[in-house]
């Protein structure tokens, strides 16, 4: 028994600090904020009123909040398949045996480690100052436009500066997957005469099929929860047009001091994203399952 106790204490002490801060940074302002959903609150004054349901009474016809739901929407499909279809690419690419693929896994997978917001702040640099002078100097209309001033053209930049960052980080799950695979099954299909799109499709795809999953799952949350490029290269502009719901949410409660309905639209946001997320998994695993 004291052998059996000392081995909980041990697992106490562990895990007790994880469980404390847990509690304290997620479980407890999450509970808060479903409270607070309920509540009139400017999130200054001492004055706090009941209201129920009317925060998300109004929710229902705030137009700029399912603007803001359709941008995220976007941005998610976005860059969900841009970035696993370039990881791709790039993973069976420098699985080869070329030389210097090193220092190109180091180069491609670099950016992900730079913070997001730093990140923003410089393509907006080369955006809007760069961009213009490539333009002058090639006549390329393209460049010659801000492109952070015009809405299709501020998504797609978001979107191409968020796939240039995480790239990398998606190439090297695919990679560790590829090298996973065994080569005496390639090499079998190879005498069987399979072609190089048949061995992909029939042997490389289902081996890999796990990294496909968590390389989804990966792109589809943190397209949900994408705030940090959103807020330094766009600010959400313009007019509000590029702004994600979790910036969305973030100038609700912090911008305009609307502390208790941001709060009625976070709780919507977790529920959206709670779900996108239960049934990814169910469906991906089993695909999984029957591959």
């Amino acid at each position: 028994m004291a052998i059996k106790s000392r081995g909980w204490l041990i697992y106490a002490a562990f895990v007790a600090p994880a469980i404390l801060f847990f509690t304290l940074i997620i479980l407890i302002p999450f509970l808060r904020a479903i409270i607070f959903s309920f509540q009139d609150w400017d999130g200054i004054s001492s004055n706090i009123s009941w209201v129920g349901w009317s925060n998300y009474q109004q929710l229902l016809h705030d137009a700029s909040f399912w603007r803001s739901f359709k941008f995220t929407a976007k941005y998610v499909v976005a860059t969900t398949i841009l970035l696993n279809v370039f990881g791709l690419l790039l993973a069976l690419g420098l699985n080869r045996a070329i030389k210097l693929r090193n220092l190109l896994r180091t180069v491609y997978f670099l950016p992900y480690v730079m913070g997001s917001v730093i990140v923003g702040f410089i393509w907006k640099f080369i955006i809007t100052n760069l961009f213009g002078q490539i333009g002058a100097a090639t006549g390329w209309s393209i460049f010659q436009k801000n492109w952070l001033s015009l809405p299709d053209y501020a998504f797609w930049s978001i979107v191409m500066v968020a796939v240039w960052q995480s790239v990398g980080y998606f190439m090297i799950i695919y990679l560790s997957a590829l090298q996973g695979v065994p080569k005496d099954l390639i090499e079998a299909s190879e005498i069987d005469g399979a072609g190089y799109w048949s061995r992909m499709r029939n042997v490389v795809f289902p081996l890999i099929r796990p990294a496909i999953t968590i390389n989804l799952f990966l792109a589809i949350a943190n397209g949900f929860k994408g705030f940090d490029l959103n807020y330094s290269l766009t600010g959400g502009g313009p007019f509000g047009t590029t702004q994600s719901l979790a910036y969305h949410i973030y100038t609700e409660g912090f911008g305009r001091n609307l502390f208790t309905y941001a709060s009625s639209k976070a709780v919507i946001f977790f529920l959206i994203l709670a779900t996108v997320t239960i049934v990814q998994s169910l469906v991906l695993k089993r695909r999984e399952v029957e591959m």
